[in-house]
């Protein structure tokens, strides 16, 4: 009998170029966190989806607060950045294909993306989520897929942000109030464990 297919994909938030080199959005532990990222993608990349943050070309092009968020920082418009600085950094690329990339134009993957009606056509029911920054884009990609029934697994030494404290936080809040809906772990626990995972 041939072994059921796994209901499972990595969903990897936003480890871009521009996040990992010096810009205004630099987020120091990506470097640190990426041999881990790489690891989990390794295992299955035909079930990896990237998601790239897409910032608005100009403030003015985009909406609502977003244009505020913008003129905040000029210098991260699509405009002002080059297109290698949006990319995927360069370890991942290579994964590309079978990976998938989804592009976001806000911190959720879930708002105006096609990624819930593709993952439900796969029957996923279950989440493995890395990248960053925890605090922002995974939070908004943890909090949506719980809201859709989704099943959470997050490798804590696997997602990074910007500012030790709120990223801490963030962790503690997934561990202490989504407990029922979100398995918290290491990689190598995660790794080590693969099926059991599933």
């Amino acid at each position: 009998m041939a072994e059921a297919a796994p209901r499972r994909v990595h969903l990897c938030i936003d480890v871009q170029t521009m996040f990992a080199t010096d810009t205004e959005w630099h987020a120091p532990w990506l470097d640190r966190t990426l041999p881990a990222i790489e690891a989990l993608v390794e295992r299955d990349p035909a079930r990896t989806v990237f998601t790239r943050f897409i910032p608005a070309r100009r403030p003015e092009e985009a909406i609502g607060a977003w244009q505020d968020y913008y003129r905040r920082w000029p210098s991260m418009t699509g405009e002002k950045l080059s297109p290698e600085m949006i990319d995927l950094v360069p370890s991942l690329k290579r994964y590309l294909p079978p990976a998938h990339v989804l592009d976001k134009s806000v911190y959720s993957p879930w708002l105006g993306t096609p990624l819930h009606a593709a993952l439900q056509k796969r029957g996923v029911d279950t989440l493995i989520i890395s990248g960053g920054e925890t605090d922002v884009c995974v939070m908004a990609a943890i909090i949506g897929a719980i809201d859709l029934g989704y099943r959470i697994i997050l490798p804590s030494d696997a997602v990074f942000g910007s500012a030790d404290e709120t990223h801490d936080a963030a962790l503690t809040l997934f561990h202490s109030r989504f407990g029922q809906q979100l398995t918290t772990c290491s990689t190598s626990e995660l790794l080590d464990n693969w099926k059991e995972f599933s």
